[in-house]
């Protein structure tokens, strides 16, 4: 061992730190602001619901709803998972089929033309009026809540790959083309790189809608799931488990939001590299 060590060691100077803890740091800075604004809220209402004296039914305490959920945890927890089922089986198969237009539609410029003004349309519809609709047409299985996930999560899925694969470098297409490239070669090396950081963008934003349309579907009418609990609860006025799944929902959100960041670093690590050091994960 050199002196150096031995006299690093012997006045304690510390080791600096890893990547991991560095990510683990930011992590908690950039949560910090953001959960202390969530725990000022959640004090001022549970003390206005302890000095106003209000009814549970019509305003819980947090208290409360975290005792009442916890209580009734097998039973959010059954129907949370039905949700996530849900949701993951719809939202495959929206993300399967914005895929293949999305292609179809770049090596088409007749059909971006054609099915563009559609997807437009598409977002025009109220789901909440479609829903009910679609159960009443399709039942109470899996294809009515399906249908309902891909009505509100296609959209910005289909139109961020579009414009991801509009807005390739036009010198680096005609480099290639230049040298003797296909259209499909220029697709997969050029378009297809470029449109990453607009796909995982608009795929952030479908999969918390995903949610948000299982949800419906199942208020609209299922035998499982978030949303018929809450329908279910609801019409008992127990607004504490209502408010409960609304909160397990929450969570379900904001982990599948997460969980893209996760993707995207094994996929396409590059599209972080076009973010501002502020927006990238830690």
């Amino acid at each position: 061992m050199s002196t150096s060590a031995v006299s690093s060691s012997a006045v304690g100077v510390a080791e600096p730190a890893g990547p991991t803890d560095r990510r683990l740091g930011a992590a908690i800075r950039f949560a910090i602001p953001s959960a202390t604004i969530v725990l000022v809220l959640v004090a001022a209402w549970q003390i206005y619901v302890t000095v106003s004296g209000i009814r549970p039914q019509v305003l819980p305490s947090p208290s409360r709803i975290a005792s009442q959920g916890w209580a009734h945890r097998d039973a959010i927890a059954e129907n949370a998972a039905a949700t996530v089922q849900v949701t993951i089986v719809g939202f495959a198969v929206s993300l399967l089929v914005a895929w293949i237009l999305a292609v179809a539609v770049d090596f088409s410029p007749w059909l971006r033309r054609a099915v563009v003004p559609l997807f437009v349309v598409s977002q025009t519809l109220p789901i909440i009026a479609i829903a009910p609709l679609l159960i009443i047409w399709f039942g109470f299985g899996l294809l009515p809540k399906i249908l309902v996930i891909a009505l509100a999560t296609f959209f910005p899925m289909a139109i961020g790959l579009i414009e991801g694969f509009a807005a390739a470098d036009r010198d680096a297409r005609s480099l290639l083309a230049s040298m003797g490239a296909s259209r499909w070669q220029q697709f997969r090396y050029v378009r297809l790189p470029s449109a990453m950081p607009r796909f995982f963008t608009s795929l952030r934003i479908g999969v918390t809608y995903a949610v948000v349309g299982a949800i419906f579907a199942e208020y609209a009418g299922a035998s499982a799931g978030l949303g018929i609990y809450m329908s279910q609860q609801k019409n008992s006025f127990r607004t504490d488990l209502v408010l409960a799944a609304v909160l397990v929902t929450a969570v379900i959100s904001v982990t599948l939001f997460l969980l893209t960041y996760a993707v995207e670093r094994l996929v396409a690590p590059w599209a972080l590299e076009t973010r501002s050091p502020e927006e990238r994960p830690r």
